[in-house]
């Protein structure tokens, strides 16, 4: 990663926060992108831009283009800006299907609008989404979210086919991921099977890498041991 300048969205949540500290400590500049405030001065290596909200295309551009504007240059976007909901069909609220979109779909959307004319420039550039193995067939409670993940699929599909040669574009699917917040409300669950925050951060920097060159429109689960 050395010299490469990633942005990552969602960078102050609990797998954001791993993969910046993974990026840094193996060379790479980051611009981290996140809805919470930040003030955090800006370094040669590292740029906190808080308050962004990346449901708003303009926010999303004029987050992406300071980034660039920083760095001199963009070579990855990591799309890790996102929301979790669960509620069953008839019980919950139909609402929820437009915010898990909105937190999900449209967040990577707007930032990948944003980031391809400098990942194009870049030559090298990549583009990482957060998927999910959820998605593949949603669970009771879990269709919501799961139709939003679903769709980040099939955009990290899209944009691979429409920028083949240009940009690799590429997903993760996690299974649960081992947090704190997680673990309050699965108390009971197993957590030495489920994935961490590291595990899923090594294979995220690697898509992000010149080593992953040859993979496109990939859905790689990263399931642990679940």
């Amino acid at each position: 990663m050395d010299g490469k300048v990633i942005v990552v969205t969602g960078a102050l949540g609990a797998l954001g926060s791993v993969v910046v500290d993974q990026a840094l400590a193996r060379g790479a500049r980051v611009a981290s992108v996140d809805h919470a405030p930040t003030q955090v001065p800006a370094t040669s290596n590292q740029l906190e831009l808080g308050g962004v909200d990346l449901t708003d295309a303009a926010a999303a551009k004029k987050a992406i283009a300071a980034a660039a504007s920083h760095f001199g240059k963009l070579d990855a976007l990591i799309n890790i800006a996102g929301g979790f909901a669960y509620e069953t069909v008839v019980e919950g609220d139909p609402k929820t299907w437009q915010r898990m979109y909105a937190l999900n779909v449209t967040t990577a959307l707007n930032a990948s609008r944003a980031a391809i004319p400098y990942l194009t420039a870049s030559g090298a550039g990549r583009i990482v989404n957060i998927g999910a193995l959820g998605a593949l067939q949603a669970g009771a409670g879990m269709g919501a979210y799961a139709a939003s993940k679903a769709g980040v699929h099939r955009l990290t599909e899209a944009l691979a086919a429409e920028h083949k040669g240009k940009i690799t574009v590429n997903a993760v699917l996690p299974s649960i991921i081992d947090t704190s917040a997680n673990r309050a409300s699965m108390p009971k669950s197993d957590f030495s099977k489920w994935v961490t925050p590291q595990e899923l951060a090594d294979v995220i920097l690697f898509l992000a890498s010149d080593a992953a060159s040859g993979v496109t429109g990939a859905l790689l689960p990263v399931s642990g041991r679940v």
